[in-house]
Parts: C-alpha cells; structure tokens; sequence
C-alpha cells in the first residue's frame, strides 16, 4: 500500500524519536509544526527555523503553513512569506532532502526567543487545480526557491 500524505522525519533526525505532527481535534484542519531546537529571532529581523520534518503527499496536492494565531498574537510574530507552500516535489529534494522551514519574522523592537518544541505553524494539506494550457515538464533540482530554475524531462 503506497503512502497517501503525511510527515515523516529527515534521515539524521530519526533517531530524536519526537512525535510526528498531528491535528489536536477532530475538527482542526492543520497539523501543528514546532521548532526543531530553541533558536533567537533578533528584533525586527526574520529567521528560518527548521522542523526537522518532511511531507509528502499526492501530485495535485500542497502543503500549506499558516502561522499559529498563538504565536502571532502572543509574540507579534509573521510568515515572511504569509502562506508557506510545500510542493509535492519537494519532498526528498537533493538539496535539503525536502525539509520544512518555518521563515519567521519578529515584528517587536526586542529579540524574541523560540524553544525546542515550540508550536510554531500548522500545515494543511489540499488539493490543487490546473488550467486547460498546463503544460508543466519541470523537474526539481534544489530545495526552496528552486521552481523557477527546473530542468525539462
């Protein structure tokens, strides 16, 4: 039985024997998603802070990260991007084996401290439509940023 979607953690993590995320209630749409270690975002500046973590899911489907409202109204914290999108080819990449970067920007004028652990963002997996005209050949070759720079089959 192949996998469907889910989390699984990058090869020298394993061994952390951590939990991998889950949905607190039956009715919560995102997995939450922690630090992987306790890090310092300086004030007024932006930090990528790393899970550990990898998704993997089916083709016409993406993983999407919004930041906990916890973390943003307790701490004054931001996605520098708003939504972080996870392609489906992004897991396992050469570059970084596909791990899951929360880019995190502190908007208060004093450092903010994160710990390992933290809860940070929750992840959403749906589906994803294309138009008649996709003709998408692109292969991924690097980790974040790497779509706009795809080798053709």
């Amino acid at each position: 039985m192949s996998r469907l979607r889910g989390f699984a953690w990058l090869e020298k993590y394993k061994s952390l024997n951590r939990p991998l995320p889950q949905r607190k209630t039956k009715g919560s749409a995102g997995y939450d998603l922690a630090a992987l270690e306790a890090v310092r975002i300086e004030a007024e500046s932006s930090l990528l802070i790393e899970t550990g973590l990898k998704a993997y899911m089916q083709a016409d489907e993406v993983l999407l990260l919004f930041i906990r409202s916890s973390i943003a109204i307790k701490k004054n914290l931001r996605l520098v991007n708003g939504v972080g999108v996870i392609d489906s080819d992004y897991y396992n990449n050469p570059q970084n084996e596909g791990q899951i970067l929360i880019a995190l920007e502190n908007l208060n004028p004093y450092p903010i401290e994160i710990q390992a652990n933290e809860l940070l963002a929750q992840g959403i997996f749906t589906k994803f439509l294309l138009t008649q005209e996709d003709r998408s050949e692109g292969l991924r070759i690097g980790g974040i940023g790497s779509t706009d720079s795809q080798k053709e089959k």
